[in-house]
Order: C-alpha cells, then sequence, then structure tokens
C-alpha cells in the first residue's frame, strides 16, 4: 500500500482564491520560483520537462490487447469448442478449447467470485494511475494488465454458468504446461515489464529514483 500510494500520490491543491501565483524576479528559473524544486508547466522536480501524459498510449494498448482476446476467444467458441484439438506446432504446440472457473492457467477454480472482484480491483488502480501516467513504457505495461484484465472479466460477468461466475475461454495449450488465452499473456507480459522498469527505478511518472 505505502508503494501504491508513493507512485500514485496526492491530488494537486488548488491556490486560494485571489492569491496571485508568486512571479519569478530577474535570473531566477521557473523552477527556483516555485521554492519547492517543480516548475509550474508540466515539469518534474528539478526542471526536466515531463511531457504529455501518456494515456493515449494506455488506453491504445488496453484497446487492442482485449479486442485480439474478444476475438480470438469468439472464433474458438464458434470452430474449436467440442471439436478436437488442432495441432500446431505438432505435439509441442496445439489449440483446444475449455473453459477455465479459476485464475490464469486454470488456478484456484473453487474462488470464481473473488478472482472477478480482483479483476476489477486491477482495473480500478490502473484508472487511477493513469492520471500520474507520464512514461511511455509504463503506458505499454499497464495497457497490457487493463486490456487482459478486462478480457478475462468479460467472460467471469457475461457467460455460462451465470453472471460474475462465468467461466472464462482458455485455448492455447502448450506442451507441459497450463492452457492459457491471450488475456492471459497480456497480463504476464505486463507484470514482467513492470517487474523491469521497477528495476530500472523507472517511475510511472517519468521520473527516475535510486533506493
Amino acid at each position: 500500500m505505502a508503494e501504491a500510494e508513493r507512485i500514485i500520490g496526492t491530488p494537486d491543491i488548488p491556490e486560494s482564491e485571489g492569491a496571485a501565483p508568486e512571479q519569478p524576479s530577474d535570473g531566477e528559473t521557473p523552477a527556483e520560483a516555485t521554492g519547492d524544486g517543480r516548475a509550474a508547466d508540466g515539469e518534474s522536480p528539478g526542471g526536466r520537462p515531463r511531457g504529455k501524459r501518456r494515456l493515449t498510449v494506455l488506453f491504445a494498448v488496453a484497446v487492442l490487447a482485449y479486442l485480439l482476446d474478444l476475438v480470438s476467444k469468439t472464433i474458438v467458441v464458434a470452430r474449436l469448442e467440442h471439436h478436437a484439438p488442432v495441432k500446431v506446432i505438432g505435439d509441442l504446440l496445439q489449440f483446444d478449447a475449455i473453459r477455465n472457473a479459476g485464475a490464469a492457467f486454470g488456478l484456484g477454480s473453487a474462488y470464481t467470485v473473488i478472482f472477478t472482484i480482483v479483476a476489477a480491483s486491477v482495473i480500478v488502480v490502473i484508472v487511477r494511475l493513469a492520471r500520474k501516467l507520464y512514461s511511455a513504457p509504463w503506458a505499454v505495461a499497464l495497457g497490457l494488465l487493463l486490456g487482459g484484465a478486462l478480457g478475462n472479466l468479460t467472460d467471469r460477468i457475461f457467460r455460462s454458468p451465470s453472471a460474475f461466475q462465468g467461466e472464462v475461454v482458455d485455448f492455447i495449450r502448450p506442451a507441459h504446461f497450463a492452457v492459457f488465452n491471450l488475456a492471459d499473456s497480456a497480463i504476464v507480459c505486463g507484470g514482467i515489464l513492470i517487474v523491469l522498469l521497477s528495476f530500472k527505478g523507472l517511475d510511472p511518472d517519468g521520473t527516475v529514483h535510486k533506493d
């Protein structure tokens, strides 16, 4: 929770009415004039331009991941369900349609409602992070998480046996591994990218920190 609060931060408090912003004196930079090391016009601490928010990248990646997952599941249900598996690379990789009541890779099938709530919570957290998002790599990572979470959440809400207890469509079956779908792949890739960005010290707001 402490890490999430550090990343999300606190809302900016507007200046009180009637109080004019302090004007920089001759020779002062905008960052110096603010008194706290921040520039007024979209600059990060230290006066470095932070750039635009990466909301377009976030939602573009999320929509792409979601649509790919939705289209693939629609085709699988129509063409592969109740049919023999399709061999893609011999016995190493097959397409085999199954219904999964658990989490990614078939884990925890007895907790479908809980996983539905967790997926919804992840989406809310990502949306909250978006207002502080100035890093393109973080936008890609969060977009993958958002698109994957929405993909599986759609199954849990709208597929049988009932709302919020629906079974997720999985179909990618590698040899000696669990069956999964494109939403699972997006979530895993997004999670790996977030770990790498954290190791590099890059925050969602575009700043770099060293622990």
